[in-house]
């Protein structure tokens, strides 16, 4: 099976959703004139027997997944490397039946492999007959080349019609020198796909204790070696991803296996989360709650935000524990994904060991600590301390109200020395990371509304209201449906509301209406309450010329505490021939759309339309439609018909989505699908 750059991973991947089917391509032998029926068998010398030896294990502590429909491999040789694995295990031997070849080419592009048993030996043409071994076996696995050169099995046989013996480690003809030599230079390959090949073994026999604890490790490092399941956990998560695989296009999984065959690491992702995945990806959250809390699912899930400010997965990871290298595995996972495109931000809790792994897998994303992770830990780093209240206002103070890193750092020093906390071990290790959390540094890194740079927001885990610290793994695959279905269909209930009503304008300003025809609903309303705030700012004013740049200085009066107001000063960088503007308080950066400061400076200027370089494409109500196709054409590598597959796949997602909300966006999808077909089958009939 696809090694997919990562040690001990197996990937399967399914892109249809309907049972596999073989289609003919443009220059094949549709008469398959081409056929070849061969004995070929597989050989072993005694060198890969003993590799064999090493990696066999006894009937009743594993169950060896048998083929499906659906599994696909890198090449034909791992196909066929890996049934053959498969057959010595069960303990049978595998025979090709039939090959296919393109005509001109003479590239294999089909195959059939069976039971030795299979069919009936000819006995014309011998002079001596042989007492008959073959049985008519029906069982076998039938394959075919699909896109990007990757073998899918599209039909399986398990059933034998007579009986099995032991594991089958011995050749079934002789191996002479010329043989040898070629099994010789293909041994580490061999071994690669025995290895691969048990990827996907269930350990059945491992974690069996179902109050499994960390006290019953021998070691720390056994403990972070394989995944803390109850018993049927595994079968039950195999059973779920082979279900999804056939039901689910495009649902893609990795596995992560020991030395000892046991399951370390898992990492999935569905269909439509991948379809997210490519408009969706500049800013992500790596929500490791669930794992760093000791939940039951050591679940850590990649969370992003769509075009109406949504959370939504991008992704999902089991880790055995909280190493370097498990999360180096799931990120690297998680890139295979990606089609090479890395976050622009990377969001995560304070944690040394998620930065070493993020620093490796992404250098070229910035890392930024949570705010509002760090925050829920005031009360237990700083509650025993005297004053506690009084600290705790002076911290927010600190953080939420300095717009200069002088004014933060004179605001610290004075908390300290007033306090007399100074050698507090949590808040000098704070200060000394302030560069990645607190939101003074933090001016020039976009967040897409992920920034948690007010004292009222915080980032919530995704799966907040499906699990809880005793959620088993089972109940949890449950609840992962559930949870995805209510979060897609928000999300085509706002496609909806945005595209087929107007918001109401509260002013009479330029801005306002401007954008109410671009913004979908929810991002509008942020915005809108922008423009409404602009009248808290009573004062604009030139304070420097340089060059092309002017700072003004804006006045806002700002509800505090008690319902006092309190005057606060905001410079704004304006630059005209630039069509530039920038306001200290970083509000574009953090959220994506220009602060009632920065407006008051445009409108101070006569200008009438906000700059198209602040209107961010992310916030449309058409995104997703627009920049299908340019995702598509920024793909180098891809194959002019993937990139057709995935722009096709992408747009009928959004149909399916939107048809799911009622029983008459049902019947105008369906209508609309199959219209479409019979459309694409007329062109096809003029064709002929």
């Amino acid at each position: 099976m696809e090694e997919a750059s990562l040690d001990s991973v197996q990937d399967i991947t399914v892109q249809d959703s309907r049972r596999f089917q073989e289609i003919e391509s443009d220059g094949l032998d549709d008469q398959n004139s081409d056929q070849i029926e061969s004995d070929e068998l597989f050989v072993q010398n005694g060198a890969e027997m003993e590799s064999d030896d090493q990696n066999c294990v006894t009937d009743g502590q594993k169950e060896f997944v048998a083929p499906a429909v659906g599994m696909e491999f890198e090449s034909y040789d791992d196909a066929y490397n890996y049934y053959n694995c498969y057959a010595r295990e069960v303990g049978f031997r595998v025979r090709v039946k039939n090959s296919w070849f393109k005509r001109n080419s003479r590239e294999k592009y089909g195959a059939v492999l069976c039971c030795s048993s299979q069919g009936f030996k000819r006995i014309k043409d011998v002079n001596r007959l042989r007492k008959e071994t073959r049985t008519g076996c029906p069982a076998m696995m039938r394959m075919r080349m699909v896109d990007s050169k990757r073998w899918r099995v599209l039909e399986v046989t398990l059933e034998h019609n007579h009986s099995l013996g032991a594991k089958v480690y011995k050749s079934i003809k002789k191996t002479g020198v010329g043989n040898k030599m070629k099994l010789d230079s293909n041994c580490n390959a061999e071994v690669r796909t025995i290895k691969l090949y048990r990827a996907l073994v269930i350990d059945a026999g491992a974690n069996r204790n179902a109050n499994f604890s960390a006290s019953r490790c021998k070691s720390s490092s056994d403990c972070h070696n394989k995944l803390n399941l109850r018993k049927g956990d595994a079968q039950a998560m195999y059973n779920y991803f082979c279900r999804m695989q056939l039901t689910n296009p495009n649902f893609f999984y990795l596995m992560d296996l020991n030395d000892e065959g046991q399951l370390r690491n898992v990492f999935w992702i569905d269909a439509r989360s991948r379809a997210a995945f490519a408009y969706f990806v500049d800013v992500i959250y790596i929500d490791n709650l669930y794992l760093s809390n000791k939940y039951e699912i050591p679940l850590v899930a990649f969370v992003g935000t769509n075009h109406h400010g949504q959370s939504m997965l991008l992704g999902c990871g089991l880790l055995a524990g909280e190493t370097k290298a498990s999360y180096a595995w799931l990120f690297k996972a998680w890139l295979t994904c990606s089609l090479g495109r890395f976050p622009q931000t990377i969001i995560t809790e304070r944690c040394n060991v998620l930065e070493t792994a993020i620093s490796e897998v992404f250098p070229r994303s910035l890392h930024r600590f949570a705010l509002s992770h760090i925050m829920r830990k005031v009360p237990e780093k700083l509650g025993g301390l005297r004053n506690y209240d009084v600290i705790r206002k002076a911290l927010i103070k600190t953080i939420y109200e300095s717009l200069k890193p002088f004014d933060f750092e004179a605001a610290w020093r004075f908390m300290i020395q007033r306090f007399g906390v100074g050698d507090h071990e949590w808040l000098c290790s704070l200060y000394n990371d302030r560069a990645k959390w607190a939101p003074v540094y933090l001016k020039d890194t976009f967040f897409a509304g992920m920034a948690t740079a007010r004292s009222n927001e915080t980032l919530t885990a995704f799966f907040d209201k499906y699990v809880h610290k005793q959620t088993p793994l089972k109940e949890f695959l449950d609840k992962y449906e559930l949870a995805l279905q209510k979060k897609f269909k928000e999300e085509a209930l706002a496609d909806i509301e945005s595209r087929n009503s107007n918001p109401e304008l509260k002013t009479r300003c330029s801005f306002e209406l401007q954008l109410s025809n671009a913004y979908t609903r929810e991002i509008f309303k942020r915005f809108q309450l922008e423009v409404e705030e602009m009248y808290s700012c009573f004062s604009t004013t030139q304070l420097h010329v340089d060059g092309q740049v002017i700072i003004f200085l804006v006045k806002e009066r700002v509800l505090e505490e008690g319902n006092r107001r309190e005057i606060r000063d905001y410079e704004v960088l304006y630059n005209k021939a630039a069509a530039e503007v920038r306001c200290i308080c970083s509000c574009f950066n953090f959220y994506g759309y220009l602060c009632r400061h920065a407006l008051c400076v445009l409108n101070f200027n006569g200008v009438e339309e906000i700059p198209s370089k602040y209107i961010l494409s992310r916030w449309k109500k058409d995104y997703k439609r627009l920049c299908a196709s340019d995702l598509e054409s920024s793909s180098t590598e891809s194959t002019e018909q993937v990139q057709w597959f995935n722009q096709l796949y992408r747009s009928a997602l959004q149909v399916v989505e939107e048809g799911m909300i009622s029983l008459d966006h049902y019947k105008v999808a369906l209508n609309a699908f199959e219209e479409s077909l019979s459309r694409v089958h007329h062109i096809e009939e003029k064709t002929k």
